[in-house]
């Protein structure tokens, strides 16, 4: 009833203006690029930190490209000296990546999804599904309640979705969406905060049909005995890039209707609580080379602080019992998807 949306990472309007107000000198961003500190700019070190822009995956002849239409690199070699780039305006960069309009095979995720609520007076399909992930995980029932609703997504022939890990690193100035409220904090950045607690960090994602041609999940990096972000990138081979290089990652899952796949996003902290994100967990959709795939996905939302978490639970306990479910306030993630309620 409601319908699918496209699924795109783009930055949002307080991103940017968050971005805007952050002093950084521009010699202290190419440091911060520059990451294996030879005082040059190579295109894997620039491609590594370039996924935000327009919603436009980056390729290196996309950089080349916009090396020339900003001329930023004048000898044409590829690679950025501290003067060159010290050289270079960043606003024309900026400039650049928002005249672009990207087509749906360049974006970083081409699909489409939408919401299904799991709360309490759900669909009994929709509250079924809940319960086995509450089983598989043997987590709080309080934890995999108050987490997000089942997101559906199609993707068409042609589909990707490129690797990605499911959360990333907190840092100080960031809080979790579901909980900045009753945390009464203000910090420049929010994030979904897509973490576990207890056994693990884990995603679970189920597969609801087979898939005529491509659509694997790929973990390009399972299994490898380290782990270095910058070899992810060698010569013309990205292992992020879904759409080209799918074939060499070391773990390929292939749909099949009816089946699931789960995996930990973090590791333990040593105290049952969120530690640092598992690199290995980089994974994303390959290529649908031919029909159409249909996938959903459960993420289970947990503060970083243990104690913001408590309280986040307390406080949606208390609303419970004074009025019920209706009483749960708009931030309440499964209540802020309600309107996503179908018979199915």
């Amino acid at each position: 009833m409601k319908g699918l949306q496209r699924s795109q990472i783009l930055p949002t309007e307080e991103y940017e203006e968050a971005m805007g107000t952050m002093q950084i000198s521009q010699l202290d961003l190419f440091q911060l690029l520059d990451q294996n500190h030879d005082g040059r700019l190579q295109l894997r070190e620039v491609l590594a930190q370039t996924r935000l822009g327009n919603g436009r995956w980056m390729t290196p002849e996309n950089i080349q490209e916009m090396y020339s239409a900003i001329k930023a690199d004048p000898d044409g070699d590829g690679v950025l000296s501290l003067q060159e780039f010290s050289d270079m305006d960043l606003r024309d960069f900026h400039k650049y990546m928002r005249s672009h309009k990207a087509e749906s095979s360049e974006l970083v995720r081409n699909s489409h999804h939408t919401w299904l609520y799991q709360g309490e007076g759900a669909h009994h399909v929709m509250r079924a599904i809940r319960q086995r992930v509450l089983r598989l995980t043997q987590l709080s029932p309080e934890i995999v309640e108050l987490s997000e609703p089942l997101q559906v997504v199609r993707y068409g022939e042609g589909g990707h979705y490129h690797a990605h890990v499911d959360s990333g690193p907190v840092y100080p100035e960031t809080i979790c969406s579901h909980t900045k409220l009753v945390a009464n904090e203000s910090v420049p950045f929010e994030t979904s905060c897509r973490q576990l607690s207890g056994k693990g960090y884990m995603t679970v994602l189920f597969y609801l049909n087979n898939v005529t041609g491509g659509g694997e999940t790929v973990f390009p990096v399972a299994d490898n005995r380290t782990y270095d972000e910058m070899s992810l990138i060698q010569d013309d081979v990205d292992l992020r890039d879904t759409r080209r290089h799918c074939d060499k990652g070391n773990l390929r899952v292939k749909p099949r209707q009816g089946t699931a796949v789960f995996w930990y996003n973090y590791l333990p902290d040593g105290q049952g609580w969120v530690g640092d994100v598992d690199d290995y967990s980089l994974h994303g959709g390959c290529l649908v080379t031919r029909g159409t795939k249909w996938i959903a996905n459960n993420w289970i939302n947990v503060d970083p602080s243990r104690a913001r978490q408590a309280l986040f639970q307390q406080e949606m306990a208390r609303l419970a019992r004074e009025g019920g479910s209706d009483s749960q306030p708009e931030w309440a993630l499964d209540r802020a998807y309600g309107d996503a309620r179908v018979e199915l």
